[in-house]
């Protein structure tokens, strides 16, 4: 297993414990004793104040496992046990909050200011930090040293630039950092939030916060309630699993269906879908003479463009993603059956509530973490293969420039000119900005990608970056 971080590791442990105990059909008995069992009253906290901040921390990161968040709390006596009652009795989570949110409990020990000066300070006669200070907010002690007023500081910064020791350091937050789009920012208690209208999903943040803060809303157990009562339940699954858990494809689907899955369908079956379809409006356009289009698959993208770039917009490709073409052909197939698409990323959860035909999205670590705990080994699975096959160019768009040569064969225009943009940040949402605001681009065919190697690097995957490249490649000399 790779985790990015200890907290990542918890996570999936939490998680797992869960699942054993729905499988035990204990889940609401051991539920609120899993926690003081966890941390019992005489062991030392680690990084909290006490074992009862612990305690805390912990029941609202369960309570995120069962698909709440602390909006959801009625009454901060209310016993793990009530909701999972809560969510036994729930047809459908609640679609009108945000995909991600912060649990103000976890989120209190991020420093609360951007810029600090250290011991470095030689209070020099310059004073430059001073006198470059648009607000007054920099004083000296009887040492000459300087300090900075926080209630006047609006963290500028150009008195970290100004000073020649280097003596002024900038401290981030890293939620706030690592989010492209500047969605997530201060109350006035100190706890981020995150903005709806601003945030577009890519999910960055969800490994950037330290204290392991910020949730993406969880459905595992709306889908297992679902398998145990019977129903037809699909897998979808992303071409991006070749590059997950380091099994053969086959044993992998296999565990699917060991864990209680009806069927399995690979996405790279809609992904041919699209192809021929981003295919014939890519010719479309540019036989009306439009400067260039971008695809469509990843949604972090398009919200970017609907939120941040209007102008971009109308260069967005009309062509739905895999996701949703293979999800029409379970819909038809199966017409009574619960579609859940198996994902890397957050984002096709805000994607998922535009489309009737797909109910739930879980992510490959969630699924990594059901299989643990419903102590399902891949090794031992039965192999499955899927009734339905697609070509290695659908395979493809897992990765960095897949969905670009897809097209690109389909068309038979080996010279055609393309842009691939990987990772969506400052700089090449910036670059996207200029390309709509003059029409005028390098390419004519435009990939985006949120992540930096594509899906098979999403923020919700369970291997690091250089090894989901190495498995993805593996497995697509087999194709």
């Amino acid at each position: 297993m790779a985790y990015n971080n200890n907290v990542m590791f918890v996570r999936y442990n939490l998680l797992t414990e869960l699942v054993k105990m729905w499988k035990e059909d204990t889940l609401a008995d051991k539920i609120d004793h899993m926690i003081i069992e966890r941390y019992p009253r005489k062991r030392n906290p680690k990084g909290r104040c006490c074992i009862y901040k612990e305690r805390a921390v912990m029941k609202y990161k369960t309570m995120a496992m069962l698909g709440f968040n602390m909006e959801d709390e009625r009454d901060e006596t209310d016993t793990l046990g009530s909701y999972v009652e809560r969510m036994m009795e729930r047809n459908m989570p609640d679609n009108e909050r945000g995909i991600l949110s912060v649990m103000d409990e976890a989120c209190s020990s991020c420093v609360k200011k951007n810029y600090e000066i250290t011991d470095l300070c030689r209070g020099c006669v310059a004073r430059p930090c001073y006198t470059n200070c648009p607000k007054d907010a920099i004083s000296y002690d009887s040492n000459g040293k300087a300090h900075i007023d926080h209630e006047k500081c609006i963290s500028c910064g150009k008195c970290h630039q100004a000073c020649p020791y280097h003596a002024i350091v900038y401290i981030p937050v890293p939620c706030e950092e690592s989010c492209p789009v500047k969605a997530i920012s201060k109350d006035e208690y100190g706890v981020e939030h995150i903005d709806p209208k601003k945030c577009i999903y890519c999910g960055k943040c969800l490994n950037a916060c330290p204290f392991g803060a910020i949730f993406d809303q969880c459905t595992v157990f709306d889908v297992l309630k679902r398998i145990r009562a019977g129903k037809k339940v699909i897998a979808m699954v992303a071409p991006s699993v070749l590059a997950q858990f380091g099994k053969p494809i086959e044993q992998v689907l296999g565990a699917f269906k060991a864990a209680g899955f009806t069927a399995v369908i690979e996405v790279a079956y809609g992904a041919e879908e699209t192809t021929r379809r981003e295919s014939a409006e890519f010719k479309e356009r540019m036989e009306e003479g439009e400067p260039f289009m971008t695809t469509s698959c990843c949604p972090a993208y398009v919200n970017l463009a609907r939120k941040h770039i209007p102008d971009l917009v109308k260069y967005v490709s009309t062509t739905a993603s895999p996701m949703v073409y293979t999800a029409q052909y379970a819909r038809e197939k199966y017409p009574d059956g619960v579609n859940v698409f198996i994902s890397p990323c957050a984002s096709k959860k805000a994607e998922c509530r535009e489309h009737d035909s797909v109910d739930f999205v879980w992510t490959f670590r969630e699924v990594e973490a059901v299989f643990a705990g419903m102590g399902i080994n891949i090794d031992e699975c039965e192999p499955y293969t899927p009734a339905e096959s697609a070509g290695k160019d659908a395979h493809g768009f897992a990765k960095t420039g897949g969905v670009f040569t897809a097209v690109k064969n389909l068309l038979d225009e080996p010279n055609l000119e393309g842009l691939v943009i990987a990772d969506i940040n400052k700089k090449n949402i910036a670059l996207l900005r200029a390309y709509a605001k003059t029409g005028k681009c390098p390419g004519k065919m435009v990939e985006v990608m949120s992540c930096p190697g594509g899906c098979i690097t999403g923020p919700c995957s369970c291997s690091d970056n250089a090894e989901a490249l190495r498995r993805f490649e593996a497995e697509m000399k087999k194709k």
